[in-house]
């Protein structure tokens, strides 16, 4: 296994990455929350590409796996942050970004961020908005006056120990909503969503196929695939989806 590599960024974080050299376009693996990049998706992946002779690229935002900073602290903007900065320190050229659920947000944030940057695009169980229509719309008016009260809240999760959402989060978040404003999408977009995925519903999927202006953009919908959407024919679509997206002109 090769030593974890890190870079320090404009914003003084440690962040930790793995990169694989080869042919361009770049696949960079964007985690979701609380995930980090020895997930079984950004394993596989970086594995598929390396037996192609593909750049490859996985890393962790701060607060997460082998990066500085806690948890606790971070928030959308700062994952935006880690995300720009790795992209541009650590690939040339072209890049294809693989979101999965957060990092489905992080990849739509990178499209408006560096469009010319991108190839195409994949997202798994995509995200978007998360902070705002997932956390806040469904606190009770309990859990928005602790959140006031002591800065964070913890919420229960279905595929690990609570979420600690802070303040901080929820204001950072509504800055970078992705679906009340334009999307544009200029290149060849694929997502994949399980259909028994308690985390994010098939309605967020069709909310962002619906919303971006993209000229190429299929959603697939996977029955009874759940939100890790990491078995093995899960994984195989994913490798498809992103070989889609190599191969187009």
């Amino acid at each position: 296994m090769p030593a974890t590599s890190f870079l320090e960024t404009a914003q003084g974080r440690r962040i930790a990455y793995h990169k694989s050299d080869g042919q361009g376009p770049c696949v960079v693996f964007l985690g979701g929350l609380k995930s980090d990049m020895e997930g079984t998706k950004a394993v596989h992946l970086e594995a598929w590409a390396k037996a192609r002779g593909q750049a490859f690229l996985r890393f962790d935002y701060s607060g997460h796996g082998e990066s500085s900073g806690t948890f606790e602290e971070g928030c959308i903007g700062d994952w935006h942050e880690d995300t720009l900065e790795a992209v541009a320190h650590l690939t040339d050229g072209d890049i294809v970004p693989v979101g999965s659920s957060m990092g489905g947000w992080q990849a739509l944030l990178l499209a408006r961020e560096v469009p010319e940057r991108i190839k195409g695009m994949v997202t798994i169980a995509a995200a978007p908005d998360f902070t705002e229509d997932g956390y806040w719309a469904n606190f009770t008016d309990a859990q928005k006056a602790e959140l006031e009260a002591q800065g964070y809240v913890e919420l229960p999760s279905d595929y690990m120990e609570p979420y600690h959402v802070s303040k901080r989060m929820i204001e950072d978040g509504r800055q970078r909503l992705v679906l009340r404003s334009p999307l544009f999408l200029p290149f060849r977009t694929r997502c994949l969503q399980g259909t028994a995925d308690t985390a994010v519903s098939t309605g967020t999927a069709l909310r962002l196929l619906d919303h971006a202006a993209c000229a190429d953009m299929r959603l697939t919908l996977v029955k009874d695939a759940d939100h890790r959407f990491s078995d093995e024919a899960c994984l195989t679509m994913i490798e498809d989806a992103v070989l889609d997206i190599l191969s187009g002109d």
